[in-house]
């Protein structure tokens, strides 16, 4: 399929991390340097583009004019371990990989893009575990980061914990939060199976009391797996990126 829009490929060589990360970039075709854009940063990069159809979706939404100027960014991990290392807060790269986002990632793409340099205008985007590290990042940097998206996070005690003792101003920070009503028997990416479901509404009920900016869905016989999270993001991306 041909795009409308244009994807850079960029490489950052990390002095928190030890290694090259590749950086995918997506601009909309209309992209200039004379507008302000909003930035939307999605770990497990490669899974949004592919399975997600971010890009086609980008192309859609900007063409409709149903979201306003928003560049889509993409960064992948190396495998299912890596991954846990990176994402999780109890990972053992968790800290260096946050530091790599805020201070690398960050300055890279306020270097390429025309922004506000507001948190407003920028987004963490995750699904599963990738939602989780969205999450507590946003929560760490309300000010580098004023909105999440999660699909279906992987929510536990460390995280509902994180939740529950935050000094950020939630209502500052605008959320988009799915689970899917059949992950009470998800499986996992290692094989296992969890419910998911029970501590995702824990963590409804928390954001809602602690007086989130907060959209919460339940995605009807959803369960884990990208399906659900395609056929949502159309709604996902207008939610959060429309003309407000």
């Amino acid at each position: 399929m041909v795009r409308k829009g244009k994807m850079i490929n960029k490489e950052i060589n990390s002095t928190y991390l030890n290694e090259t990360k590749a950086i995918k970039i997506y601009q909309p075709e209309s992209f200039s340097p004379l507008y302000k854009y909003n930035i939307c940063i999605m770990q497990d990069g490669n899974d949004f583009f592919q399975m997600g159809r971010v890009a086609t979706f980008s192309d859609r939404l900007h063409e409709s004019e149903e979201i306003t100027n928003t560049v889509f960014v993409g960064i992948h991990y190396k495998n299912r371990k890596d991954r846990r290392k990176k994402y999780h807060p109890n990972g053992e790269e968790f800290e260096a990989y946050t530091k790599f986002v805020v201070n690398e990632v960050i300055p890279l793409l306020d270097d390429l893009i025309p922004t506000l340099f507001l948190g407003k205008s920028r987004a963490l985007m995750g699904d599963s575990l990738a939602g989780t590290f969205a999450l507590a990042t946003a929560l760490k940097y309300p000010n580098t980061f004023g909105k999440v998206i999660m699909h279906s996070p992987y929510i536990d005690a460390t995280m509902l914990k994180i939740v529950k003792e935050t000094n950020a101003d939630l209502s500052s920070i605008d959320i988009y939060h799915t689970i899917g009503t059949k992950e009470d028997e998800a499986v996992l990416s290692d094989g296992k199976v969890e419910d998911l479901l029970t501590p995702n509404r824990k963590l409804n009920k928390l954001l809602t009391e602690k007086g989130a900016s907060y959209t919460y869905h339940e995605l009807e016989d959803g369960n884990h797996t990208w399906k659900y999270w395609q056929q949502d993001m159309p709604h996902t991306l207008k939610a959060m990126f429309s003309e407000e």
